[in-house]
């Protein structure tokens, strides 16, 4: 797989040799295609069910250690058939990175939550069959747009059980009150470069990004019962947006819940009880903290 190390701007790589000295180029290096991971919706089918299917359709892959609703395929992209699994809403084709978020929240049932920015709904979801299909889940998405392809998402997966709002989750009344709360944050991307794909990071959008991050952090805290759990995640693996982040959410009061990384994730340096993902040939980077209220 061809990385893009040649591409990546130049003041991304200097902030990162900033914040990780040498494992800067092994970030970059990390910058890859990955093979298409895919999770099976245990709302509609089993992961036994789905792997059947798959090997039935001469489909190789493999399994995932720490996730055995997990699944990487390895072959190519167009391997995959759009009906059946897919098409049926047995599957979601997901990030692995990703799917770390709703395992650390570990949802139960009956539990009330929040996914404060749900688009495109592969969080949500798995949120909702981690709970065996009996948590009551909030899901927020201000654009239209994403909103409409999230409500797509969530019924092909069967989550109807899903209160999906087309709103900003900063405008909720705070005399709401959540049991735990999903924020994976608006973020720059950059645990998540590609060949072939503009280069849309800058400055600024760090800035902004990291302003409204701090934001939502405020404002999910506020939504959240005493004693609650927020996890806060992002697909960047800049301090601003992570470490910093964090800092300001303990700055308002939270606790810091320290996490520990499944086996087998290729990890960066980062701040005690957080987890922080290197991108690799198959990992995108992602950061994640659990806080406490």
């Amino acid at each position: 797989m061809s990385d893009i190390t040649a591409q990546v701007p130049a003041f991304l790589r200097e902030l990162l040799e900033k914040e990780y000295g040498k494992t800067a180029e092994t970030i970059c290096r990390g910058f890859v295609r990955r093979p298409v991971t895919l999770r099976a919706n245990t709302l509609k089918a089993s992961a036994a069910e789905v792997s059947a299917a798959l090997g039935g359709a001469g489909i190789p892959f493999a399994r995932v250690p720490w996730y055995g609703d997990a699944f990487v395929l390895c072959g190519e992209e167009r391997a995959f058939p759009s009906d059946g699994l897919f098409g049926e809403g047995k599957v979601y084709l997901q990030s692995l990175s990703s799917m770390l978020p709703p395992l650390y929240l570990a949802p139960a049932a009956g539990e009330n939550i929040l996914d404060m920015t749900a688009a495109p709904g592969g969080k949500t979801t798995q949120l909702l069959a981690l709970s065996g299909g009996k948590a009551l889940i909030t899901a927020c998405e201000k654009d239209a747009i994403r909103f409409e392809r999230m409500k797509f998402n969530l019924a092909r997966q069967g989550a109807a059980r899903v209160n999906a709002m087309q709103t900003d989750a900063l405008k909720l009344d705070e005399f709401l009150r959540f049991d735990k709360i999903l924020l994976d944050a608006p973020c720059s991307g950059s645990g998540t470069l590609l060949p072939d794909a503009p280069v849309k990071i800058s400055p600024k959008l760090i800035e902004n990004c990291a302003r409204m991050q701090k934001r939502l952090l405020q404002k999910g805290l506020k939504l959240l019962k005493k004693g609650g759990i927020l996890l806060y995640s992002t697909c960047s693996v800049l301090k601003e947006e992570n470490e910093e982040a964090v800092e300001y959410a303990l700055s308002l009061g939270a606790k810091l819940v320290p996490v520990s990384p499944f086996g087998g994730i290729p990890l960066l340096p980062g701040r005690a009880g957080t987890v922080t993902v290197c991108p690799d040939e198959k990992f995108e980077g992602f950061f994640l903290a659990m806080l406490q209220k």
